[in-house]
């Protein structure tokens, strides 16, 4: 059927799609799924050790863990947490200087818990706990220190951003970057009292 001039154009009847969730987001939910999966296995393999393998967990030449320093560390970790939650509403809110300063606040949390750890990290090799000493000091530092290498990076990551945010990248509507170091984040802050739990208490 013809349209006669001046007759409005007919809408089309196609329904409109929305817009599914971007690649980026898909691709970290996918990364930091691969990530975990590491983590469970790391644990798994340390509570194999454990149960049978190794006739007392800890050995008994090996120093212990330092429970409360680490624990106290976490509180930072946890509140870092916090300050990248109140980041990722700024953004949302469109408050450029709220995004940039709560950055800064989760940067410099993350960079004490390092520096702590890495702190009790030279205390325990100097008491003999390395990670040649024993399978207790090899699973330490392997599950620890590949949490600690997962918060240097992003902790990088969130430098980036915070220079980023500061020419004023990032808006209400263009923030995918944030999101993206939002997620990893809280994924790092929220495994470590797993690991706390697991690693130094149990």
């Amino acid at each position: 059927m013809t349209q006669q001039p001046g007759q409005p154009q007919a809408r089309s009847a196609q329904p409109e799609t929305q817009p599914g969730m971007p690649m980026e987001i898909l691709g970290m939910y996918l990364f930091i799924a691969s990530e975990l999966i590491i983590f469970i296995t790391l644990l798994f393999i340390l509570f194999w050790l454990r149960s049978g393998l190794v006739a007392e967990w800890p050995p008994p030449d090996q120093p212990r863990l330092p429970i409360g320093i680490t624990g106290i560390n976490t509180v930072f970790l946890l509140v870092s947490g916090y300050s990248m939650h109140r980041a990722y509403r700024a953004v949302k809110q469109n408050a450029s200087r709220q995004l940039t300063r709560w950055l800064m606040v989760t940067c410099v949390l993350g960079v004490v818990f390092l520096t702590v750890q890495g702190f009790e990290w030279i205390r325990l090799i100097q008491f003999g706990l390395s990670m040649t000493s024993s399978l207790y000091g090899a699973m330490f530092y392997t599950i620890i220190g590949l949490h600690a290498v997962h918060v240097l990076v992003t902790v990088l990551v969130l430098l980036y951003l915070w220079v980023r945010s500061s020419a004023g990248a990032y808006t209400a509507e263009k923030h995918t970057g944030v999101v993206l170091g939002y997620m990893f984040w809280l994924f790092v802050v929220l495994i470590w009292p797993i690991l706390y739990v697991l690693v130094y208490l149990v």
